[in-house]
């Protein structure tokens, strides 16, 4: 008896880390708007990071209107990869998963969704803009009778679709709702998706999806896993400063703003040299800005409109053109802003505020050279030969045809073609070198 305590301590020990060890946490990761650079850093970080700890799954909570096709592969090759299995949940309740976050669901080891939420429209953003329309069958004919070749929206449908199946085939899936997600731009709600085995599981909240899969067996690398998240606690990942750094420069707005300061700042510092800071902010504003381009689907098109409009418009400054160069200029700029993003996806294209508060400034500032360039010009000439002309002076000694006269407070050589005398008043008529050709000025009312 003396034992008992010992005993009854060892097996409340030995219980604790049973539970302990059955409790692994769960790791939540959370997609929520546009999926663009940022968002897969963030997504990819946080599922390969999840591999070296002791988590029972990763939870990826989704809302989302699609992305970008290259950051849409990187959290899927993160996902096929990853060694913990990746729960996707659409959530919550009136939350979707629409193109790009189609295929992450397909992707995932275990699919749920919350209820009032949908899933589809994948049919991929052709180049160029806009949405393909449905595909025709493979050797349809045109009116003529002859067979069409598969063009450029064809190929990259057909690339979509066979990534598509290939996820719902790895998670077995139904291959033909695949197909139709792609080619048919199909969506579902969460019933129907449950009702088709598209989707495993409903549940009203992460908690309740949570206590659904305990005990669900997940195969891994040929390997079975049993997921144990009855009592599993959730541990939220946030993403890091790099992730929203590059979230925030990867936004299409500040990516446009950072190529404008970047431009406009070595415009000021080339027509002001030495003043440092221009050339400075716009030397760092443009390397983020052409990072951050780097990153996003864009029209080299529109970029070289853009720098042609920018240039107009500075070139207005310097050669006067009475409005030609600032109105193409700005015409130029305002085409190329539109044209800038090659994308239709939600999220990813310029603000048309933000593009018309720019051409505004911009147009303003081609104003100002405008007035600038009249203002110079209605303006009397101060220098150089034409300013000598009209001019009046004094004779101070004169023989023949030439002598001295005073104007402007100095004493010049001067010509005329009749006899002037001493303390005249004359007028210049034109200037050659250091001499003046002069005449007598008309006398005043009054003058003798």
């Amino acid at each position: 008896m003396k034992w008992a305590p010992t005993i009854g301590l060892a097996l409340s020990l030995a219980f604790l880390l049973v539970r302990t060890a059955a409790a692994a946490p769960v790791a939540q990761i959370k997609i929520d708007g546009p999926i663009g650079p940022g968002v897969s850093s963030f997504v990819s970080d946080g599922i390969r990071d999840a591999q070296g700890r002791n988590y029972a799954a990763i939870l990826l909570i989704m809302d989302t209107p699609g992305g970008l096709d290259s950051s849409m592969r990187e959290i899927i090759q993160a996902i096929l990869e990853s060694r913990v299995p990746v729960i996707g949940y659409v959530a919550p309740s009136g939350a979707r998963a629409a193109s790009a976050g189609t295929y992450i669901l397909m992707a995932c080891h275990i699919a749920a969704m919350a209820p009032g939420t949908t899933i589809g429209a994948a049919t991929p953003i052709a180049i160029g803009g806009g949405a393909p329309g449905p595909s025709e069958p493979s050797g349809s004919e045109d009116s003529s009778g002859a067979k069409k070749r598969p063009g450029l929206e064809d190929k990259i449908i057909s690339d979509s679709a066979a990534y598509m199946r290939a996820l719902a085939k790895m998670r077995g899936r139904p291959v033909d709702w695949a197909e139709k997600f792609v080619r048919e731009a199909a969506s579902v709600s969460d019933s129907e998706a449950l009702e088709n085995g598209i989707i495993e599981f409903t549940a009203a909240s992460a908690r309740d999806l949570l206590i659904q899969i305990d005990g669900r067996v997940v195969t891994i690398d040929d390997k079975d896993w049993v997921l144990e998240t009855m009592e599993s606690d959730v541990i939220v990942v946030q993403p890091t400063w790099r992730d929203d750094f590059l979230a925030f420069i990867t936004n299409p707005n500040i990516a446009y703003l950072l190529l404008l300061i970047g431009i406009y700042g070595f415009i000021f510092e080339f027509s002001n040299p030495g003043l440092i800071v221009p050339g400075v902010v716009g030397g760092v504003a443009l390397i983020l800005g052409l990072y951050a381009l780097h990153l996003l689907p864009v029209n080299y098109a529109g970029l070289a409109l853009i720098g042609l409009g920018l240039a107009l418009i500075t070139t207005e400054a310097f050669l006067p053109s009475f409005g030609v160069l600032g109105i193409g200029g700005i015409i130029a700029f305002v085409l190329g802003s539109i044209l800038l993003f090659d994308t239709d996806i939600p999220g990813f294209q310029v603000s048309g505020y933000l593009i018309g508060s720019v051409a505004l400034v911009s147009s303003a500032l081609a104003l100002l050279f405008m007035a600038m360039a009249v203002r110079a010009w209605k303006r009397p000439v101060v220098i150089g030969v034409g300013e000598m002309r009209g001019i009046e002076g004094t004779v101070i000694d004169w023989k023949g045809r030439e002598g001295h006269v005073q104007t402007h407070g100095e004493v010049w050589m001067a010509k005329s073609a009749l006899p002037l005398a001493k303390g005249e008043k004359v007028r210049v008529k034109g200037r050659e070198g250091l001499l003046l050709e002069v005449e007598s000025a008309p006398k005043q009312e009054g003058e003798s």
